[in-house]
């Protein structure tokens, strides 16, 4: 399955929103029609629908509900995460705690926000996901990994753990900060570099071990046993 891409129209970020609670929707719709750099092009009621409308609508960005008739929003998300080129997906989830934000991550979701998220953060994640960071709240990251991490799987532990050792020390140091939820500029502090050296090391890393984004970093440093559950290094 591939879905149209292209460059937004003008300087608007396209975004389709998919929940199965009109009210929800129609509450969001508001919030983004009221940006200057933001259009709602597309709504779904459920997993299925959403997979339609991408087929003939260029979107930038899903916001994509989990819990849902038909298909959910996990599975939907593995879908539209398949083909190289495809919209990012943001989760949006009820509990910040729970295993359906864990399961979109995996399936290449670049982040998830609570539905109660403040507008303005609402807003700035899909800035920022459509700049191609990932947002995960690192307080969240850390509570949410600590609680799943036993549920990952291992059998891709070993080969990755030979993809890691190929970084330099310096590029495992903030890998493991990465994994522990600190930002760019928290990780800066900590090692006393510039948060543009800490974001060359990040993209190094995402280069190295073939990561799509910083997401998969920090599943990735749980997988190998890096970093492990309690936010502490392996």
């Amino acid at each position: 399955m591939s879905f149209p891409t292209g460059p937004s129209s003008g300087s608007s970020i396209r975004v389709m929103l998919v929940d199965d609670q009109v009210l929800l929707r129609t509450g969001f719709r508001m919030v983004l029609a009221a940006q200057p750099d933001m259009e709602v092009v597309a709504e779904a009621g459920d997993g299925l629908e959403a997979l339609e409308v991408l087929r003939a609508t260029k979107v930038d960005v899903v916001l994509m509900d989990v819990r849902m008739p038909r298909l959910d929003g996990v599975e939907a998300t593995r879908r539209i995460c398949e083909p190289e080129e495809h919209p990012k997906v943001i989760i949006l989830t009820t509990f910040d705690l729970d295993e359906y934000a864990f399961s979109g991550l995996k399936a290449g979701a670049s982040g998830f926000m609570l539905k109660d998220v403040p507008p303005g953060e609402l807003l700035a994640a899909i800035r920022s996901v459509h700049s191609g960071d990932a947002v995960v709240a690192p307080s969240t990251t850390r509570r949410l990994l600590d609680r799943f991490a036993p549920m990952l799987p291992s059998t891709s532990a070993e080969p990755r753990n030979k993809d890691v050792e190929r970084l330099t020390e310096r590029e495992r140091e903030v890998m493991m900060l990465v994994a522990q939820g600190l930002s760019n500029g928290e990780i800066a502090a900590r090692l006393v570099l510039s948060e543009a050296t800490v974001k060359t090391h990040v993209g190094r890393i995402l280069t190295k071990l073939n990561l799509r984004d910083r997401v998969q970093v920090v599943v990735l440093a749980y997988e190998t046993g890096l970093v492990r559950a309690g936010g502490g290094a392996g």
